[in-house]
């Protein structure tokens, strides 16, 4: 693919992301635009839009390599997805809006106190930086390796490159511009999955049956694993992904703050359960591609230089054509703003609110909330852009997953302290609840890595996630007053 042509590509795509920002923000946009659209987002475009923001670029690439040798049992996950999306559109949508919340972590302080509010501000925080910056930087590691590199531009350029462009078109608007680039950026992501199953599929004279047909004969549509120790469990592999829902969509700012503004609860309700019955046929089109990018690799001979996450950039970039090519391009671009965009505006908004307090400090008018937010925005930019760019500095592919995986045991303090909050109406010793919160992933760190011979040969996959939740839970038990509830 020729450099011009893909930087023309960029281009054109760049100026749809800001064509929106300024279509959404036609004057200086206010601080409850900035934190919630004004709560008039449609139901059905923040819906819509979450798809793109939920998959980010480790689905997008991920996925697929999967499924050579963990074959389609990821969407047992995904059903146990909707199940757990059922839990945030009856329970815990109608307690934010009955709270009338703009940070969700705010539940806490009422609930708790001030050092369970911190506390869960705090684990959002660390979890968005390490999360969120490892998703950017797989994507723009790719674009980095099969494109930039040709013309010499180093990688903390090209990082540098995308966090300004994606503070210009969050910096007035945020949450009402993101709703709506969300759409845009779903659209090319799924087009790009499509497009390329069809190419793939003329390449391989086949149709799409006869592409579903080859892959069930070569046994990659298996979902269903029966083997206890397995971390890929079949209930294992349900619950957690009921949980992981519960957690990284139901008690996380970025996600949450989307269904916030909509009109009403019912309008978030209908967005939420939509968005999870959508997400069951997008993850199968990804197993799908997957799939038959594998048949594709057997057949032309295709092989990679690391690991399976460079299937899908090695066939679309050097084998698929220019098309191929292109379309690839544009859904990788779309997964690095979405993996972003979101995050930047949701960090600003709970510093913002849970550690500065701006809409509680008196004489805090409009416009000093207004520049305060300016700075902080600014400031999370910069350090989302250094944590990108020290990731291609450590250069280790072990100590970056496991980065990753530390930032999964942080939502498991919140999934404790929401639990014991919404299910008991004992009051807790307040100021002792961060140590729990420290102990509680430490605890299941350490259970993970000596289950084997711990449990008799039992291995944790994603339900980690619950342990932690319940040890969380049960340190607050401890930590409960004797007073009357």
């Amino acid at each position: 693919m020729s450099p011009i042509l893909i930087l023309i590509c960029f281009i054109i795509y760049t100026s749809l992301i800001f064509l929106i920002s300024r279509l959404t923000v036609r004057r200086k946009a206010g601080n409850q635009a900035y934190f919630l659209g004004n709560r008039n987002s449609p139901w059905y475009v923040v819906a819509y839009g979450m798809i793109g923001a939920s998959l980010s670029g480790v689905t997008f690439m991920s996925v697929p390599g999967l499924v050579k040798t963990e074959q389609f049992s990821y969407m047992v996950l995904v059903f146990g997805y909707l199940a757990g999306y059922l839990v945030i559109a009856k329970v815990l949508l109608p307690l934010y809006y009955r709270l009338n919340l703009t940070s969700i972590y705010a539940y806490l302080e009422q609930r708790f106190g001030y050092y369970s509010h911190k506390t869960g501000s705090f684990y959002f925080i660390i979890s968005r930086l390490i999360g969120a910056s490892f998703r950017m930087f797989l994507v723009v590691n790719v674009l980095q390796i099969f494109v930039f590199n040709a013309w010499g531009i180093p990688f903390w350029v090209t990082v540098s490159l995308f966090m300004l462009l994606i503070l210009l078109y969050t910096f007035q608007g945020g949450i009402k511009t993101i709703v709506w680039t969300d759409t845009l950026q779903t659209t090319f992501m799924l087009t790009a999955v499509v497009v390329t199953i069809f190419i793939v599929g003329k390449e391989l004279g086949m149709g799409f049956g006869e592409m579903i047909g080859e892959a069930g004969r070569r046994g990659y549509t298996s979902m269903i694993v029966t083997d206890l120790n397995d971390p890929r469990f079949f209930v294992k592999q349900f619950l957690a992904g009921m949980f992981i829902t519960i957690v990284m969509t139901g008690l996380d700012q970025d996600m949450m703050q989307k269904n916030l503004s909509c009109r009403n609860l019912g309008d978030a309700q209908k967005n939420v359960l939509t968005f999870g019955g959508i997400l069951i046929p997008v993850n199968l089109l990804f197993l799908m591609l997957g799939a038959v990018l594998w048949i594709y690799a057997g057949e032309v001979g295709l092989e990679l230089a690391n690991t399976s996450d460079d299937l899908f950039p090695t066939a679309a970039l050097q084998y698929l054509g220019v098309a191929a090519g292109l379309t690839f391009f544009f859904g990788l671009v779309s997964a690095a703003y979405s993996s972003a965009d979101g995050t930047l505006t949701a960090l600003t908004t709970i510093f913002c609110l849970d550690f500065l307090g701006l809409q509680k400090k008196p004489g805090m008018t409009e416009e000093r909330i207004r520049r305060v937010r300016y700075r902080v925005h600014i400031a999370f930019a910069l350090v989302v852009m250094m944590v990108i760019i020290g990731y291609g500095f450590i250069n280790d592919e072990a100590l970056i997953s496991k980065l990753f995986t530390i930032a999964g045991y942080t939502y498991g303090p919140l999934l404790g302290l929401f639990t014991f909050g919404l299910y008991t109406r004992r009051q807790v010793h307040d100021r002792w609840v961060p140590l729990v919160a420290l102990l509680s992933p430490a605890l299941s760190y350490l259970l993970s890595v000596n289950s084997e011979w711990l449990l008799g040969g039992y291995r944790f996959g994603f339900e980690i996630l619950i342990v932690n939740g319940l040890f969380t839970f049960l340190g607050l038990v401890l930590l409960q007053k004797k007073t009357a509830p």
